[in-house]
């Protein structure tokens, strides 16, 4: 059985959120114009859902045409499935996690295009696959290694001339080949 962590995150709709809100600062508002197609209660909804799992929190509020405006960010920490809860996940779950993920990221990229502004080029928008021949002991260095990598970039603040990136990535065995074959048989 999946934590609660898990279990709060395998929701589609809540997946997308934190998603979209990954290295990000937003309001309902905010979230309502990165995601048009969810409905505002259930947005609102699955925001409160979130917030009270602890998966993202308050971190100012403003007052609003007699409302209270709530500024939310990802506790990063807390709003990942870890190792336990994956491997506690079933196949259908991890399709469900997935084919969410794609889907958002199929979506952010939609925006991009649909911005007015888009030049893949200049913007340095790839796409790219490669088969890697790694034992898990090497697998589990690349990935340990990539993180290093990436933390110093991780931690930027939005700033003067910094616009937000996404950047995706995906580990998925090569079910069609076998393990131990050489890449020269």
């Amino acid at each position: 059985m999946a934590s609660e962590t898990a279990e709060v995150l395998l929701h589609p709709i809540r997946l997308r959120i934190v998603l979209a809100m990954v290295g990000s600062e937003m309001t309902t508002s905010d979230l309502q114009e990165r995601l048009p197609d969810v409905a505002p209660a259930t947005l609102y909804r699955q925001v409160a859902t979130l917030a009270d799992a602890g998966l993202i929190e308050v971190i100012g509020e403003q007052q609003k045409r007699g409302g209270v405006e709530r500024t939310y960010r990802v506790v990063e920490a807390a709003a990942a499935i870890g190792a336990e809860d994956a491997a506690s996940m079933t196949n259908e779950q991890h399709m469900t996690a997935f084919v969410t993920f794609v889907g958002a990221m199929i979506q952010s990229f939609g925006r991009y295009l649909e911005n007015g502004a888009s030049d893949p080029s200049r913007d340095g928008v790839g796409y790219r696959q490669a088969g890697l021949w790694l034992t898990p002991n090497e697998l589990e260095q690349m990935v340990a290694d990539l993180g290093a990598a990436l933390a110093p970039y991780l931690e930027m603040k939005p700033g003067s001339g910094r616009s937000r990136t996404l950047l995706n990535t995906i580990l998925i065995p090569d079910a069609g080949s076998a393990k131990g074959q050489s890449a020269s048989s």
